[in-house]
């Protein structure tokens, strides 16, 4: 699905379509591909006040009382793991995880987390999505 910034209310409802409930989901793309805008546009289309922002180097950002946003860049799912973030996952909510790769999902499967993935490649003023469950 391809958007631009202005369209991403459609990807967003598209997150809800999928996840109603919440549930984890693994963002995937380079830097600057538009993975914490994602994010943003998200938490503001369900109402929450509090503007969205990187948790590059906090780990975890939490807004409101059912988003959570990690991003595991700079520590690894290494960290994820030792910091005890597994176990977060089993909150209520949306669990949005920038640079969640294949060694997380893995991880995740072997606990009975589902997941859906949402691939983002910058295509001129747009960005292509790709969603993946699992």
């Amino acid at each position: 699905m391809r958007a631009s910034l202005n369209q991403l209310d459609q990807i967003c409802a598209q997150i809800l379509s999928r996840l109603p409930d919440g549930g984890i989901i693994l963002l995937r793309g380079d830097l600057a591909s538009g993975k914490t805008t994602l994010v943003k546009a998200f938490v503001k289309m369900i109402g929450i006040a509090e503007e969205g922002s990187s948790p590059t180097y906090s780990v975890q950002q939490v807004y409101g009382d059912r988003v959570y946003h990690y991003d595991i860049y700079n520590e690894g799912v290494e960290k994820f793991l030792a910091s005890g973030l597994l176990e977060e996952l089993e909150k209520e909510g949306y669990h949005f995880i920038e640079w969640g790769d294949e060694r997380l999902a893995k991880i995740l499967s072997a606990y009975g987390m589902g997941y859906l993935t949402i691939s983002i490649e910058p295509d001129k003023e747009a960005r292509e999505y790709q969603f993946e469950a699992a």
